[in-house]
């Protein structure tokens, strides 16, 4: 009996670890790149973490710029375009990466406060409901001609 008690003693730990939450979506990895022209849209990126249950990303939005839309460049007959996305599916223990050439956010009128902070936060509107705030880092453009790693795929 007493080897019976110690066993469930040793076990119980481990089987209410078992019954723990969930884990959540989650979003990182978030940056916006200036553009260059400030008529012109920036650009943003994030990998966006599925959790336990998967995710979807139904828009983003900021007090830091006028206006935010998700975008996917698409390459038809040769030629790369982009369209607008109204919601992003993000795979349960899987994630999906908004990175430049491929999905992305397009910001308008990024706010100067935001600029002189080098930050800015982005709110995620979940299909669950739930709001994920999230510091993106703002990087400004590189000057023309300079030098360094590979320039990455501009969208805009």
């Amino acid at each position: 009996m007493r080897n019976a008690f110690a066993l469930t003693a040793l076990l119980a730990p481990l089987a209410l670890g078992a019954c723990g939450d969930p884990a959540p979506s989650y979003i990182d990895q978030a940056w916006v790149r200036l553009s260059p022209n400030k008529d012109m849209p920036s650009a943003g990126y994030f990998v966006a973490h599925g959790g336990d249950s998967g995710a979807q990303i139904r828009g983003v939005i900021t007090d830091y710029a006028l206006k935010v839309e998700m975008h996917e460049s698409v390459a038809k007959n040769g030629v790369m375009s982009m369209k607008p996305v109204d919601s992003v599916d993000v795979p349960a223990k899987g994630e999906v990466a908004f990175a430049p050439g491929g999905k992305h956010l397009m910001l308008w009128g990024v706010n100067d406060t935001a600029i002189g902070r080098g930050k800015m936060q982005l709110t995620f509107l979940m299909g669950n409901g739930d709001r994920l705030l999230v510091d993106a880092v703002i990087r400004k453009p590189e000057a023309a001609g300079a030098s360094g790693p590979a320039k990455e795929h501009d969208e805009h």
